[in-house]
């Protein structure tokens, strides 16, 4: 059985699996309401947010790239948006101007990675400050209220007792991580992510895939931001704060190697379980604000410590096959 398994979910994300069971059980002892239908609903929707950045970060690192403009992309997707639609623009236009402008916001971030050859940590950087920026110039550094009916129904759907954010997020998984798994385009983010070199030698074209994955980001970064904006009843400037450490924290968590080339979306879903479960039973038992902070970072130096040692394990093994080839 342990054998059979470790063959369907690999040996990294059944101790994700283990680690999910342990966050459970330690929280539900702590408080009983934990484990109840109404909070585990609670945390599928907030993980809809981190989920849909969790998908882009999970082609973004593999390719071996990173993002850290999410929260303030998603932020300045749901002004827009809210803004727009209070003007009197039709609502699936407003919808769709706000998805093309994160697509833009992936253009610009792979402009400064590919042509000006900036690192992704330091693009992304600036643009975080810079659309956080313009959220806050486009409503005055206020919230933007909403009173669109359809607009205000999109946060408050359900089906199956599930809401409509938590639906997007799964429909995304499965069309993204099919992409990722199945077909040309997945194939090449690997390539690229575990030797860029090879992989234009082969006849890829790097900056193209890493412009496609940017793109990509930013669309899903609207499209939450939207959803977010649908939940809140208003566009929020100062949302969405540190977004970002969460969807990365996730992503390495499930197995996406920080240095490129290696990991799934299976193991990204699971990771944005575990921590947003983590997020919640933190609130639930009372911990204050600033040890959840403590609390956040330790996971994240975790996450990258395990990364490590996955690394270095697959470096091992690596080694141990050539000498026996050789």
């Amino acid at each position: 059985m342990k054998e059979r398994l470790k063959k369907t979910f690999g040996g990294d994300k059944l101790i994700l699996l283990a680690a999910t069971v342990v966050v459970f059980a330690l929280f539900t002892a702590l408080n009983k309401n934990f484990l109840s239908w109404r909070n585990i609903v609670n945390i599928l929707v907030a993980s809809s947010l981190v989920g849909m950045v969790a998908i882009g970060h999970t082609y973004l690192i593999i390719a071996g790239q990173n993002d850290l403009s999410p929260g303030s992309v998603a932020a300045f997707s749901g002004v827009l948006a809210a803004l727009l639609v209070s003007s009197g623009v039709n609502l699936w236009l407003s919808f769709l101007i706000t998805i093309a402008a994160g697509a833009l916001i992936g253009v610009f971030n792979a402009f400064m990675i590919n042509k000006i050859k900036l690192e992704a940590f330091i693009a992304t950087l600036v643009t975080q400050s810079i659309i956080r920026g313009f959220a806050y110039i486009l409503c005055d550094g206020k919230p933007v209220a909403i009173s669109n009916a359809t607009f205000i129904k999109l946060g408050k759907t359900r089906f199956l007792d599930i809401p409509l954010a938590v639906w997007i997020m799964l429909i995304c998984i499965v069309i993204f991580g099919f992409i990722l798994a199945k077909t040309r385009f997945g194939r090449s983010i690997y390539a690229i992510g575990g030797n860029k070199d090879a992989a234009r030698l082969a006849g890829l074209n790097p900056q193209r895939i890493i412009t496609t994955t940017f793109i990509m980001m930013g669309i899903l970064c609207a499209i939450g931001g939207i959803i977010f904006a649908a939940r809140m009843n208003s566009g929020q400037p100062a949302a969405n704060v540190n977004l970002e450490f969460d969807a990365i924290t996730a992503v390495i968590l499930g197995g996406v190697s920080f240095s490129g080339g290696v990991g799934t979306m299976g193991g990204t879903i699971i990771g944005v379980f575990l921590i947003q479960a983590f997020n919640t039973g933190l609130t639930m038992v009372n911990v204050p604000s600033f040890w959840q902070y403590v609390a956040k970072g330790a996971l994240l130096l975790f996450a990258l410590t395990s990364d490590f040692i996955r690394k270095r394990n697959r470096e091992k093994q690596l080694l141990e096959a050539s000498k026996k080839n050789g």
